[in-house]
C-alpha cells in the first residue's frame, strides 16, 4: 500500500509513462531513385531503366524540335518556291519575258550601230582634215582616211551609209573606180545588209555591170539611185540582169531545156542569189488553161522587194520574136488569176544562150516587162568576160542616147 500511495502522489511525466522503450522496426534498405542528372549510377530494376529510358528519348525529341522548328520551316519556304518555278507560266509572263528580250536585242542593235557611226565618221573627219590642212593631198600612212575622204564628198551621205556598213565595207568600196558602181553596191550594200565577203563576190562578179540600170546614161544612173537612196525601194533595173551567170550547174557542152531546168533546182540555192535579193521559189511547170489549150511556165517567182510574180522561161539558142507573145500571155494571165491586192504587174524573164538586140529592140519589151537576158553555163576568161560586158554596156548606152536625140 505505502508503495502504491507513493506512486499515487509522485506526480506523472514524461519518462515516468514511458517506462519500457519501444522497440523500432527495422527499415529496409531500399536503393533510392536517383534524378536523372545524378552523376554516379546506382543499380536500378529493369522496369525503371526502360522508364528513365523513355525519359531521355522524349527529351531528346523535344529538344530536336525546339532546335529544328525554324530550318524546317525555310525548307518547307524553299520546297513551295521551287515548286512554284514548275507551275506553268502565264500567257502574261510568256509576253512580258520576250518583251524584255526583245528590248536587250534593241538596245544592243542600237549600241553596236552607234559605235559604228561614231568610228566611221572619225575615219572621215580625220581623213577629211588631214588631207586638207596637213596633206594637201599627198599620199601617206593614212591613205585609207584620205581616200575614204575623196571617194564619198558628202558628210550626210557618210552619217546614212554608216548606220550600215562597218568601216571594213567602206575599204572595198572606196578603191572602185567607177564612181557610179561605187554608188550603186554602196546604196544596194545598204539596203540587202551584204557581209564584207559578200560585198566582194559582187563586185568580182560585176554586179553592177550587168545590170540593167547600167545599161542607161550616166545621168538617168544617178537618178535611180538617187531615188533607192531617199526611198529605199528596189527598182526592176537594179535587180534585173544581163548575163547571168550560171557556171555553178556543171552542165556539159550537149544538153537540153529539161537538163538545165533539172539542174537549176538542183542548185536552186545558188539560182537564187544569182537572181538577186528578194526571189523566192514558187513553182516549176505551172499550168495554165486557155480554151482547152494546156501552158506550162518553166519557173515561176516571187520577189518581195519588187512586190511581183517573176516568171522565167529557158531557152536553147538566140532569142526569137515569137517569144514575146508567148510570155505576155503568161505574164496577163498571172495579173488575172494569182497578183495578190497590192502586188505590182507581174515581170518575165526570157534566158537565151544569145541576143538579137535589134529585134528586142523594136519589139520594146521593157513596156511589157519582159527582160530578155543571156546566160552562160561556162564562165569565159576574166579578161574575155569584162570585155565582152563592158561592150554590152557601151552599145546599151549609146543606143540609149540614140533615141533621145531622135526624140529630140
Amino acid at each position: 500500500m505505502s508503495k502504491a500511495k507513493s506512486l499515487i502522489k509522485k506526480p506523472l511525466t514524461k519518462r515516468s509513462i514511458i517506462t519500457k522503450p519501444i522497440p523500432k522496426k527495422p527499415v529496409s534498405k531500399k536503393p533510392a531513385i536517383k534524378k536523372l542528372t545524378s552523376k554516379k549510377s546506382v543499380p536500378q530494376k529493369p522496369v525503371i531503366k526502360k522508364l528513365i529510358i523513355k525519359k531521355q528519348v522524349i527529351k531528346k525529341k523535344l529538344i530536336k524540335k525546339r532546335v529544328l522548328k525554324k530550318p524546317v520551316a525555310k525548307n518547307v519556304t524553299k520546297l513551295v518556291a521551287k515548286k512554284s518555278v514548275i507551275v506553268p507560266a502565264t500567257n502574261d509572263a510568256v509576253s512580258l519575258l520576250a518583251d524584255l528580250r526583245q528590248l536587250i536585242e534593241q538596245a544592243r542593235e542600237t549600241a553596236a550601230v552607234a559605235v559604228n557611226v561614231g568610228l566611221t565618221l572619225m575615219h572621215w573627219r580625220i581623213g577629211q582634215r588631214i588631207r586638207a590642212e596637213v596633206l594637201a593631198g599627198q599620199r601617206a600612212s593614212l591613205r585609207h582616211m584620205i581616200r575614204f575622204s575623196e571617194a564619198f564628198p558628202d558628210a550626210e551621205i557618210v552619217s546614212t551609209l554608216s548606220r550600215q556598213l562597218a568601216w571594213s565595207h567602206f575599204l572595198e568600196l572606196i578603191y572602185l573606180k567607177e564612181p557610179l558602181a561605187r554608188e550603186f553596191y554602196a546604196q544596194m550594200c545598204s539596203i540587202e545588209r551584204w557581209s564584207v565577203r559578200t560585198l566582194r563576190e559582187r563586185v568580182d562578179s560585176m554586179l553592177f555591170e550587168r545590170t540593167a540600170v547600167s545599161h542607161k546614161p550616166d545621168e538617168l544612173i544617178r537618178m535611180e539611185l538617187s531615188a533607192v537612196r531617199a526611198e529605199g525601194d528596189v527598182t526592176p533595173p537594179l535587180v534585173l540582169k544581163d548575163p547571168y551567170v550560171l557556171d555553178f550547174l556543171a552542165l556539159g557542152d550537149r544538153y537540153l531545156e529539161k537538163n538545165l531546168e533539172d539542174a537549176i533546182l538542183r542548185e536552186l540555192e545558188h539560182f537564187l542569189l544569182e537572181l538577186g535579193a528578194g526571189f523566192s521559189f514558187v513553182a516549176r511547170q505551172r499550168r495554165i488553161q486557155l480554151d482547152g489549150d494546156d501552158f506550162y511556165i518553166d519557173l515561176l517567182f516571187y520577189n518581195r522587194r519588187l512586190r511581183r510574180l517573176v516568171a522565167v522561161e529557158l531557152k536553147l539558142g538566140e532569142f526569137k520574136a515569137e517569144y514575146k507573145g508567148q510570155m505576155e500571155l503568161y505574164l496577163r494571165w498571172l495579173a488575172k488569176h494569182d497578183q495578190e491586192p497590192g502586188d505590182q504587174s507581174p515581170l518575165g524573164i526570157i534566158l537565151c544562150t544569145g541576143k538579137k538586140r535589134e529585134q528586142i529592140e523594136l519589139l520594146e519589151l521593157d513596156k511589157s516587162g519582159i527582160h530578155v537576158a543571156e546566160y552562160l553555163t561556162v564562165l569565159p576568161p576574166r579578161a574575155v568576160f569584162e570585155h565582152k560586158i563592158h561592150e554590152a554596156m557601151m552599145l546599151a548606152r549609146r543606143r540609149m542616147d540614140n533615141k533621145e536625140t531622135d526624140f529630140t
